[in-house]
């Protein structure tokens, strides 16, 4: 199933649609309740004697608590207790079958010092927060901003208030404190304290460490502030089509690694390096040897069959004896970097090849500049991707986009992308949707704008976001591993949309996986990624 980002509006017509169509409300509570009961009873494995706290709003989202609650208790060995926020209606079915199943009920209206709140809350293994769903607007109530304040200070004490703190005298150590695991969130839809649509918080919206989300990925869940506290972000169908009509008409999903692994090409054994493309990278100058080196054995590591890195002389000379893969084209230079009179060798040898990466590790030098110019106005390239300075150049050509090939694939950071639009890196920041889907169909380009989260816009108004938001790959040379990757996904055949696509899961899963394998992420390098490449795409073949 492709994975769906939606408004808050779209999603009520969507259910309402659903609804229409044979699929009830309340059977798509009680599958959501499910939903959310299975990720809690996974998450306590065998534990024989864990405490479950079910934090229950007086809307919708209550429901879908009331129904996982009770499903967690009857399928597990776990004590499950209810705290109610505001009262339920009297016909409520699904608090009339908790008090049937006679399970601990608590209301906020009996508990005005949020005692009872506070120890549950302490005392859990888990959380389960059904407090606000998607209708949530900010800013919040006071009573109702006290609520979720009083939750967070009980989920950052996690001891438990009715047992005296254990303490141990040891003359050569300080006295030491019991501590009792922090109790494990999980958010029903949303975090309580977020805007759905915005991704903007109230200062005592709950973090969650898990959100189970229904039907599709609402936009707010991936914006900042909010994608920071979601944890790790599941979505469950309840029982939807994919075919519905209304659903499937949404332009923006979520990559997965069935989505991505779909794009993979083809492999046989009865092939030679020609079989699996040809690709050709400009990079490199004199003070940025390293971006040649990173973007061609990124490439190859895509499972390209033949990279040739057209640099200037100094580079070459430099970087040609380390590499043994690449083949090499020296090109005159100024300064170090690419010089004009270079285009006619380099056109000379290009003709043959399946992909053309152009830009990392320019600089930004007038003769560069006129390099590019001059690149452009060839007739004949090869399937495009422009990267780095040569984005800087082109921001400072009137109507650059013009010049452009058909379905050319640009790669900006929000630096570049804020001066590709003339705007701001903070209005960029703060609309990266808007204007990722504005400018991928005013440029003609497969946009795809860096960052965590990363979108891919295509210029039919399809946008792609990936899942991946990790610090590891904010170090220098990690957009050239990109870049490699994209142009060899392209080279061997794959469609400029999907090869941005498939490039950039297989580039956020590579620097998760560096993370892991070195076990932080701060530590990670460029070379790091790149390693971790022949990793990442292992998994995703596993997964086809």
């Amino acid at each position: 199933m492709t994975i769906k980002v939606v408004s808050v509006d779209r999603i009520r017509q969507i259910e309402s649609a659903a609804d229409a169509t044979g699929l009830p409300y309340d059977t798509m509570m009680q599958n959501a309740g499910r939903a959310v009961a299975s990720r809690v009873i996974d998450h306590l494995g065998d534990k024989t004697d864990a405490r479950v706290s079910v934090l229950i709003g007086a809307g919708n989202n209550g429901g879908d608590g009331l129904v996982a609650g009770r499903i967690i208790a009857e399928e597990s060995h776990a004590l499950v207790r209810f705290y109610l926020a505001k009262p339920r209606e009297a016909d409520d079915e699904n608090f009339k079958a908790v008090q049937d199943a006679n399970l601990p009920v608590a209301l906020a209206a009996d508990d005005r010092d949020g005692r009872v709140l506070r120890n549950m809350v302490a005392s859990s293994d888990v959380v389960v927060d059904a407090i606000f769903g998607i209708g949530l607007k900010l800013p919040l109530r006071l009573d109702t901003a006290k609520l979720l304040r009083t939750i967070n200070q009980a989920l950052n004490d996690h001891q438990l208030p009715e047992q005296p703190q254990g303490i141990i005298i040891n003359p050569s150590k300080p006295a030491q404190v019991t501590a009792y695991p922090k109790p494990y969130v999980i958010a029903v839809d949303c975090p309580s304290g977020m805007d759905c649509d915005t991704g903007a918080l109230d200062p005592n919206t709950i973090p969650a460490d898990e959100t189970v989300t229904f039907i599709a990925v609402k936009k707010g869940l991936l914006e900042f502030p909010a994608a920071g506290i979601v944890g790790e972000l599941s979505v469950a169908t309840i029982g939807l089509s994919d075919d519905l009509p209304e659903l499937k008409a949404e332009n923006y999903s979520l990559a997965d690694a069935s989505l991505a692994s779909g794009f993979l090409p083809a492999r046989s054994v009865n092939a030679n390096k020609g079989t699996f493309g040809k690709v050709m990278v400009l990079a490199g100058s004199v003070n940025y040897i390293g971006a040649a080196g990173l973007t061609s054995m990124s490439a190859f590591r895509s499972g390209t069959g033949l990279v040739t890195v057209a640099a200037p002389h100094s580079v070459v000379s430099n970087l040609s004896g380390h590499l043994l893969e690449p083949t090499w084209i020296s090109l005159p230079e100024t300064n170090g970097s690419f010089s004009p009179n270079a285009i006619k060798d380099f056109m000379a040898q290009v003709d043959t090849y399946t992909a053309l990466l152009v830009g990392p590790g320019w600089g930004r030098h007038k003769a560069t500049a006129d390099f590019l110019l001059k690149l452009l106005k060839q007739e004949k390239l090869p399937p495009l991707v422009i990267d780095a300075d040569a984005l800087n150049i082109l921001s400072e050509v009137d109507s650059w986009w013009k010049l452009l090939p058909p379905e050319t694939v640009i790669t900006p950071h929000p630096g570049e992308m804020a001066r590709l639009a003339k705007s701001s890196t903070a209005d960029v920041q703060a609309n990266r949707w808007k204007i990722a889907a504005e400018k991928a169909a005013e440029w003609k380009v497969n946009l795809v704008l860096k960052g965590a989260h990363t979108l891919i816009a295509s210029p039919d108004g399809r946008i792609i976001a990936l899942p991946f938001k990790s610090d590891a790959l904010s170090t220098a040379g990690t957009g050239d591993v990109l870049a490699g990757l994209i142009t060899g996904m392209l080279g061997q055949g794959v469609k400029p949309y999907e090869a941005a696509i498939l490039g950039g899961y297989v580039h956020g899963l590579a620097g998760n996986l560096a993370a892991e394998a070195l076990g932080n992420s701060r530590s990670v390098v460029a070379g790091d990624v790149l390693t971790s490449i022949s990793n990442a795409l292992t998994l995703l073949c596993a997964s086809h």
